[in-house]
């Protein structure tokens, strides 16, 4: 018996994967893994190609339309590492086998891998560093991973001979009947009739509670337990009812399969389904019900207000998107617990207390079954380690005692991380907590990236906080006007936002480090060990010359407040929000040189000159605590240029003798100084919140006054008039 027939034959008899690489030139690697697949009884029709190849006999997908098989099964996959090795792809297909299937990977010889540079690398060779820069150590883990793991063949292209084979014992799977329909259920048989485990039938049976009101339902689960399968069951099963289903994820395709089983329901009661699968917006219409989806960010707005809101993959998703579901009615979250995502547990960690707080009525349900592979797979196993899926912080016991007097600061190398696992596994942990979206490829950047710098507080040992920091700019003037003439550069952020949107031809010329991510172990939270790594960061930044340090996030208040508190002061908020967290982001910075404090001053007043007209054109419908915040944070003092009659027009608002739409650009321009550069605190929150609305942002009076809950348009325009009045006598004596 072949190679692959063996392990084909150990995978089917276990119901588990096995995964075979094949190693040498690439050519000869395509063809023997097409003579292996020949050996089994895999045909074309179950089997992926992944790769650059184009004369594969099977169905062949490039890199960038891996997203095609998201809720898809197979029974062989082939990917191609030869010129692109990425950890999101990997970890993606991997999870596309099925029990009894066989993974193949094609590499260059295993000895030579690590060394070898492919388009992923050019990917963190960010400018001006080159691909020669980039480390080795993602790609050494990866091949001592396939050294060291059951369940793993890997031969010779050549000459087939075998290099390594785990010799991995296995026990037939075995046969368990499929779950019966509970007594009393609500939903229709068919529903539990297409469950496959009894974990599966639980969780469905869970969902019911959907049908009453003030209802909140968490699924957790590794992936492939069927928890997609089961929300679709449920939502199919509800739109039967005449429910409006309103269907979230952090894509069209991640919901796939629950919009499959949906439609497989609906179709098996013989209800007239009207579906619309493809495009950005999938949707099933019944003749009662409806299953539609939309993004994360339309449907934080939860549009047409929906009867049940069923959140896949919620921890792929921001904590303020999460919360503003929360005014559902009735809402389920389903949500991978360790995704080839590496999806952050924000979801877990910090969601769940506002969940807890909120008045629905909260049901837990977890999955442990897989459904389609058997339990033990060796492959998920390798999976898991290979791309640090199953990372965790250090113990809550082992830091609990961490102060900002009694931890060690420290850097460590990618070196360091890939040769102490357990330092690795509570780095990442730590990112992955503290970030909704923490990839695999961010496994290989903090292993490898050459800007790219890890910053730990140490406690005893164990990581209580890390911090993710990227090197950027240092430009020559030559790059510098090639980005400002819109040439894009990878990797740094924040001199491509200050030279391209801003127009400052030389912000490439500093250099400094932008702050990627930073975490603080949840044991010690608010203990001051955030504030105390930042201190000990800018120590080092200045021991090596930079400019700046700088940070850009999505802005909310209580993290422009924290980074205010540490020195940085807001220079841009930008006039859309990002389509993934929903949020505006804003670019901070803490000038560290005098060529940092140049680039500061200058965007300081750029901000201050530009930032009241842009907020009037662009974020009229922003949170107005966000553009509060945004003010609040900046540094500088916004100049007022009025004239003598707009200053007496602003004074006169204060007995109504003038009126704000005479000569808007005076109470306007008071609005914007005193939220920056407040004189004196004169200001209720009622009225600190009409000088936004109506004096920033520019919102019409009736909505004002509702969102101020003011009687009327007139009694708002009284109270704000004596604030702008206020602000005039202020503000006029220190203006002469």
């Amino acid at each position: 018996m072949t190679v692959a027939a063996r392990l084909r034959e150990q995978a089917r008899q276990s119901n588990q994967r096995r995964l075979l690489g094949i190693t040498g030139d690439p050519e000869q690697c395509r063809e023997r893994a097409q003579t292996a697949l020949a050996e089994t009884d895999i045909g074309p029709g179950e089997t992926t190609y992944v790769g650059p190849s184009e004369a594969f006999h099977c169905e062949s997908l490039g890199r960038h339309e891996t997203d095609q098989l998201l809720g898809t099964s197979r029974q062989a996959v082939v990917l191609d590492c030869h010129e692109r090795c990425e950890p999101n792809t990997l970890g993606r297909l991997v999870g596309t086998v099925s029990g009894g299937g066989l993974f193949i990977l094609l590499t260059p010889p295993l000895s030579a891998w690590p060394d070898r540079r492919d388009a992923f690398d050019e990917s963190l060779a960010v400018p001006p560093y080159g691909t020669a820069d980039v480390g080795t150590n993602f790609r050494q883990r990866l091949v001592e991973t396939l050294r060291a793991h059951r369940g793993i063949v890997v031969i010779d292209a050549e000459d087939g001979t075998v290099e390594i084979d785990s010799g991995f014992d296995f026990t037939p799977a075995q046969c368990f009947p499929r779950p019966a329909v509970p007594d009393g259920a609500q939903f229709p048989d068919a529903a539990y009739e297409a469950c496959l485990t009894a974990d599966q039938a639980n969780t469905v049976q869970a969902l019911e509670r959907l049908h009453d009101t003030e209802q909140a339902v968490v699924v957790e689960s590794n992936r492939g337990r069927g928890k997609s399968s089961a929300a679709g069951l449920a939502a199919g099963s509800l739109a039967r009812t005449g429910k409006d289903v309103l269907v979230t994820a952090p894509t069209a395709n991640s919901a796939a399969a629950l919009f499959d089983r949906a439609r497989e329901l609906l179709t098996h009661r013989a209800e007239s389904v009207e579906s619309e699968p493809d495009g950005e917006k999938p949707q099933l219409r019944t003749e009662t019900g409806t299953v539609r989806y939309e993004s994360p960010v339309n449907a934080a707005e939860l549009p047409d207000n929906p009867d049940v809101v069923v959140v896949d993959e919620a921890a792929g998703l921001p904590v303020r998107l999460l919360e503003a579901t929360l005014d559902a009615s009735a809402v389920a979250y389903s949500t991978t617990v360790h995704g080839y995502e590496g999806a952050g547990r924000g979801f877990s960690i910090r969601f769940r207390d506002r969940l807890a707080e909120s008045r629905h009525e909260v049901t837990e349900q977890k999955l442990t079954e897989p459904i389609r592979y058997a339990p033990a797979d060796p492959i998920e196993v390798w999976a898991f380690r290979a791309l640090a899926l199953d990372a965790s912080a250090a113990a809550d016991q082992l830091v609990a005692d961490a102060t900002p007097t009694s931890v060690a600061y420290r850097t460590v190398s990618g070196e360091e991380l890939r040769e102490d696992d357990q330092l690795l596994r509570e780095v990442f942990g730590l990112l992955v907590d503290a970030h909704y979206r923490t990839t695999p490829n961010d496994l290989a950047r903090l292993l490898d990236a050459p800007n790219v710098s890890v910053h730990c507080l140490f406690a005893d040992g164990h990581v209580a906080a890390v911090a993710l920091l990227a090197r950027e700019g240092g430009f020559d003037a030559d790059l510098c006007q090639r980005i400002h003439e819109g040439e894009r550069v990878r990797g740094n952020l924040i001199p491509d936002v200050l030279t391209s949107q801003l127009r400052d031809r030389r912000a490439g010329e500093a250099t400094g480090w932008r702050v990627m991510r930073i975490a603080t172990h949840e044991a010690v939270r608010s203990e001051g060990l955030g504030s105390a790594l930042l201190d000990q960061i800018r120590v080092r930044a200045a021991e090596q010359d930079l400019d700046y340090l700088g940070v850009s996030y999505g802005l909310t208040p209580e993290l422009a407040d924290f980074w205010a508190a540490n020195g940085f002061a807001t220079v841009h908020l930008s006039t859309t929000r990002n389509a993934r967290s929903g949020e505006h982001s804003a670019v901070m910075l803490d000038p560290l040189s005098s060529a940092g404090e140049e680039l500061f001053d200058h965007h300081t007043a750029w901000f201050c000159q530009r930032t009241p007209a842009a907020v009037r054109e662009s974020l009229t419908d922003a949170e107005p605590a966000v553009v509060e915040a945004a003010c609040r944070t900046a540094a500088g003092t916004p100049e007022l240029r009025l004239s003598e009659t707009e200053w007496d027009h602003a004074a006169g608002m204060a007995d109504g003798s003038a009126i704000f739409e005479t000569a808007p650009r005076g109470p306007q321009g008071l609005a914007f100084r005193h939220l920056v550069d407040p004189a004196e605190a004169v200001c209720s929150p009622t009225e600190q919140e009409l000088l936004v609305r109506k004096g920033v942002q520019g919102q019409p009076w009736s909505q004002v006054a509702d969102a101020v809950d003011l009687p009327s348009a007139a009694a708002c325009k009284r109270r704000l008039g004596a604030v702008i009045g206020q602000l005039a006598d202020l503000y006029r004596e220190g203006e002469q």
